[in-house]
């Protein structure tokens, strides 16, 4: 009967902690708009134009985005730096303590959608500032220039 009631004890013991670690449901659509916005491990220089068009993140009816970034990470390297692998930076932002590589899309033509179209991106690593909260990404800020690593 021991065991039983130590498995029982176990099993209460990971469900607190996983709950503690859930994340709130109202970041939930927040988080989800930021990793479409700016996640993806397998963005190139040539696929700006197309994966801008396939996210829906052109911009919107009052213009085009002018410059939108894609992080090349998963998304717990990325919610790291949101915590233990960011250094907050006032209100809810954290520059992370490890640069990323980064693609850089900036708009080529158009002013407003459909007609947005943009560049071949620009690879580059850069130290990334998100907005969190409660500990989840919901915000790119910017991205600042990694002088270990500066491309000539």
């Amino acid at each position: 009967m021991e065991i039983h009631q130590s498995a029982v004890i176990l099993l209460l013991v990971v469900c607190v902690s996983f709950s503690a670690h859930a994340q709130p449901p109202h970041i939930l659509p927040r988080y989800q708009k930021f990793l479409n916005q700016h996640r993806d491990p397998d963005m190139s220089e040539q696929k700006c134009d197309s994966e801008m068009r396939k996210r829906g993140i052109t911009g919107t009816g009052n213009g085009c985005k002018p410059v939108n970034t894609f992080i090349q990470a998963n998304t717990n390297q990325i919610k790291a730096v949101c915590g233990g692998g960011g250094t907050p930076q006032g209100g809810n932002l954290f520059k992370s303590n490890q640069p990323f590589p980064v693609i850089t899309c900036r708009l080529q033509s158009g002013e407003r959608p459909p007609r947005c179209e943009y560049h071949k991106g620009k690879k580059s690593t850069r130290y990334i500032v998100l907005g969190c909260e409660k500990g989840w990404p919901v915000h790119y800020e910017e991205g600042i220039v990694d002088q270990s690593m500066h491309e000539l």
